[in-house]
């Protein structure tokens, strides 16, 4: 892994600390300080908020946008970097948004970001947007990326790496490569770790909605945790297809 200040250049640091300033004026004249600490305690105590409701983190985020616009595609990494670091959770959620408003333009070297950010202050919060929103997307883009990249990042040992490797499937409904999901959930089937389990039923659950028979014979012919097996089948007993 790259560390993370090898994203960071001083120079252009500088040259956007005057937005980056206008962001933070915004995001602290409307904290909520025991809202704070509710959205700390529910994230067991990991990371320091705010207390910015998401609503109106978006509404703050988009008054930002009206007045700076949006940073050059040469300075997005710093950018990014710089919200990582800051010592609020809701930086980071301006962050992985930006990413997203601008991964069109991205290009071929953002996987490298992505992936560090999957590795870094990480849980579920930050890896549930970057592995569909992100990651799903670039591995669209570029196709023959995603073997090399899905079995790294499984042998990893790295729960979020696998977990972003089992979701960045999520949104692709009838593009979904069930040949390669049905790789990665057997290589991870096992695992003990809770989000690991979760994310299996998430995506078999979430496939359930395009193609039903698929999921119920995966449950049906392989040995899946209780949660998983759970999970997978949710949404096709609300609906009462089971």
């Amino acid at each position: 892994m790259q560390d993370l200040t090898a994203y960071i250049s001083y120079e252009i640091i500088l040259q956007m600390k005057y937005k980056l300033q206008a962001l933070t004026d915004r995001y602290e004249k409307h904290a909520r300080p025991e809202k704070g600490r509710q959205m700390r305690a529910y994230m067991k105590d990991q990371f320091d908020y705010l207390g910015l409701p998401s609503p109106l983190r978006r509404e703050l985020s988009k008054g930002f946008y009206a007045e700076y616009g949006y940073p050059e595609l040469s300075q997005l990494k710093s950018v990014v970097m710089e919200c990582w670091q800051m010592p609020y959770r809701e930086y980071k959620y301006f962050a992985m948004e930006l990413l997203v408003k601008m991964k069109k333009e991205a290009g071929h070297d953002a996987i490298h970001l992505y992936e560090l950010l999957i590795t870094d202050q990480s849980w579920w919060d930050t890896i549930d947007l970057i592995a569909p929103s992100l990651v799903g997307y670039h591995l669209q883009q570029y196709p023959e990326e995603r073997i090399d990249y899905i079995n790294k990042w499984i042998g990893s040992g790295n729960i979020w790496l696998q977990r972003s490797s089992i979701l960045f499937q999520l949104n692709y409904k009838s593009d979904t490569d069930t040949r390669l999901l049905t790789g990665i959930i057997l290589k991870l089937k096992d695992s003990k770790e809770f989000f690991i389990r979760k994310a299996i039923g998430w995506i078999l659950r979430e496939y359930s909605k395009t193609d039903p028979g698929f999921v119920v014979r995966f449950v049906q012919s392989h040995e899946l945790s209780g949660l998983s097996h759970r999970e997978a089948l949710k949404w096709l007993e609300r609906q009462k297809t089971l």
